[in-house]
């Protein structure tokens, strides 16, 4: 099947989705290219894409001309950044972890039952749906971080269940069964569930929780029946979007579902020593 047909080949669905971006100014090179992306390739009529990001004038601006809405981040989770503390002398990731809490935070931004969060440098470059009759399509990768899964296990009181790897940039969120995470590890924990995320992380670690994972698998485990697992295909790539030619695209879309433009910073750098 070439390129063009896969684009065309009943990948629509009714129900409309919600949009999540989390981002910085660092991804404005990407940033409009995942915009243009989901509106042509997710399978799913967009109601509102919402960018959520520090005070940006920049971004204020893309958001009128994509048609957007611009969230202030500060308004989505009350825990400043500078509070989080995710660092040792080697690495500084607590504006990492922040922008994953601000993920799961979504569903305070959205407006409709279901929103898709998307990573500011990621691209889709074919179709893609995220829910099918009852089910929930996850786009899943062959490896992970161990770390994350012995958060998890801390967090929630089980291992997680799955063989794949639910961290590929991008994920479908359903508000009641992301309500039931939280209310799940607040139980557990006795305190608010970014609080719980917090102190289970190992901090010595510089990989030490995924939203993704933590989500994908709460689902999986509650019921492995209605969720549909799918290869991401996604591949990084070290060069920018508009560096690639029509051809390259066509190429890459022969193999991938999507590409991620890995030149951020500021969310996860390393520490001088």
């Amino acid at each position: 099947m070439t390129p063009k047909a896969i684009r065309t080949a009943g990948i629509g669905s009714s129900k409309a989705i919600d949009v999540l971006i989390p981002a910085i100014e660092k991804d404005l090179a990407t940033l409009p290219h995942t915009i243009d992306s989901i509106r042509k390739h997710v399978g799913h009529p967009i109601g509102s894409i919402y960018i959520v990001s520090p005070e940006s004038e920049r971004i204020r601006r893309l958001c009128r001309r994509k048609k957007c809405k611009f969230v202030h981040e500060s308004s989505v989770l009350d825990l400043k950044k500078s509070r989080i503390g995710y660092r040792s002398k080697t690495f500084e990731r607590s504006g990492w972890l922040y922008q994953q809490l601000l993920k799961l935070s979504g569903d305070t931004v959205a407006s409709r039952p279901c929103f898709l969060v998307v990573d500011a440098d990621t691209v889709f470059i074919r179709p893609h749906r995220f829910l099918t009759g009852s089910k929930t399509i996850f786009y899943c990768r062959n490896w992970s971080q161990p770390e994350y899964f012995r958060t998890y296990r801390k967090l929630l009181g089980g291992r997680a269940p799955a063989r794949s790897s639910f961290v590929t940039h991008y994920m479908l969120f359903e508000k009641k069964k992301l309500a039931r995470l939280k209310k799940t590890i607040e139980r557990k924990h006795g305190t608010k569930w970014y609080k719980a995320i917090l102190k289970s992380i190992d901090k010595t670690k510089p990989f030490g929780f995924s939203e993704f994972e933590t989500y994908g698998n709460f689902v999986y485990a509650s019921d492995p029946s209605a969720a549909m697992l799918r290869k991401a295909r996604n591949k990084h790539i070290h060069r920018s979007f508009a560096s690639l030619s029509s051809s390259e695209l066509r190429r890459l879309a022969g193999k991938f579902r999507s590409l991620s433009f890995h030149q951020r910073k500021a969310y996860s750098r390393k520490r001088s020593r």
